[in-house]
């Protein structure tokens, strides 16, 4: 009635919702930073719905239970978009796959894919590229299943000047691989730049005894 005070439908609830589902272990059994970038996009919808539908919905407990219905959609998204992200990335074998390249074959291949325009192909063999380049200069040693994370982890305490640009190729070969990312001319451009100045790098190690020729 037009007497009554004005009911507004509480936020705290959706919110609560979100997180007991969030704290459920499915959601914590990937690379944090892959988890933390997906619940950063949660977020972000979350708050962009209670936003809108603080005007839009009707009142009262009509108006939370469209809200908490369309906040659980949003994690049943989020859910299956993560379980898919973990059967790719786990069911692999690691940055390299199977067969052992060189880098000249890699950087071969990458450029192989560009000029076919197939950027995605490209961007990927250009950070298996940079990554052997590394291990062939022993900056970075051998090591079968080796990660791009793990790689551009490594690599950065031997290369500290490259280590935010490693940190970056890294997360961007992880899009393109698991998380459903297509690469773009641009996207190659910036590995096969990076690829160059790491070729030319002086590595950094910690100390004498573990110089390396």
């Amino acid at each position: 009635m037009s007497g009554d005070a004005p009911v507004t439908t509480p936020r705290d609830a959706a919110r609560e919702a979100a997180e007991h589902e969030l704290s459920k272990g499915i959601y914590h059994q990937h690379d944090p930073s892959l988890f933390q970038r997906a619940l950063d996009w949660l977020w972000d919808k979350v708050g962009d719905l209670l936003t809108v539908a603080s005007g839009a919905t009707p009142s009262g407990g009509v108006g939370l239970l469209v809200i908490v219905l369309t906040v659980v959609l949003l994690l049943v998204a989020l859910r299956w978009r993560l379980g898919k992200v973990r059967r790719l990335s786990t069911g692999g074998p690691g940055l390299f796959g199977d067969r052992t390249r060189t880098a000249a074959e890699h950087r071969t291949a990458a450029e192989q894919h560009a000029a076919a325009r197939r950027w995605t192909e490209a961007s990927q063999e250009r950070m298996r590229a940079l990554v052997r380049a590394l291990e062939e200069r022993t900056v970075l040693d051998p090591r079968p299943g080796r990660t791009a994370d793990e790689a551009a982890a490594d690599a950065g305490r031997a290369l500290p000047d490259h280590a935010t640009e490693l940190g970056d190729a890294a997360r961007l070969f992880d899009d393109l691989t698991y998380g459903g990312r297509t690469g773009t001319e641009q996207t190659y451009a910036v590995l096969r730049d990076l690829d160059g100045r790491l070729q030319r790098a002086k590595p950094q190690f910690a100390d004498a005894g573990d110089a390396r020729p």
